[in-house]
């Protein structure tokens, strides 16, 4: 127990070798925390998994600096992965809990017409589109674009005219 204490140190007065050994320890479990979690954590990026991302920065970044016990702190950082994964799980289940959680894709422009109402859900202008547009297709206008949807991750994928259903450009919204 004496070696543990020395090693990792207890409260805030932490020498640098406890510091670095606290932070390798975090280091390791939180990688083990996004295995337990899943490829979605950090791979789609959508409000949802961007929550698990700061709770767990601000979680075990606590641990680090010993502001908080270190095995609470992992115990509560599992917890929040765990209820991650298992409402994951249920969104694959329930594509109304999904809708729900991770919210849905918005058709904000198709054949030379804005959606106003969708645009207003989604809290975006004709600009936001136009911009995609000069990115994705540098052009100018929209004479180029069959649709534009506003993805649940904020990225905007814009349809060129003739492509079919084939989404080409992605950009941020």
């Amino acid at each position: 127990m004496d070696v543990i204490l020395a090693l990792f140190g207890e409260g805030k007065d932490l020498t640098a070798l406890q510091a670095v050994m606290r932070a390798i320890v975090v280091f390791v479990m939180t990688l083990v925390f996004i295995r337990i979690s899943g490829r979605r954590s950090f791979g789609q990026r959508s409000p949802f998994d961007y929550v698990v991302a700061i709770l767990l920065g601000a979680t075990l970044s606590r641990v680090i600096v010993g502001a908080s016990p270190v095995v609470p702190t992992l115990a509560a950082s599992l917890a929040i992965v765990l209820i991650h994964r298992a409402l994951a799980w249920c969104c694959v289940r329930s594509p109304w809990l999904e809708t729900l959680v991770v919210g849905a894709e918005r058709e904000v422009y198709r054949d030379g017409r804005f959606d106003s109402r969708q645009m207003s859900a989604a809290l975006i202008t004709r600009t936001d589109v136009l911009e995609a547009a000069r990115r994705e297709f540098h052009t100018p206008d929209l004479h180029e674009v069959q649709a534009a949807i506003l993805e649940r991750n904020g990225q905007m994928s814009l349809i060129r005219k003739g492509a079919g259903t084939k989404r080409e450009g992605r950009s941020s919204a």
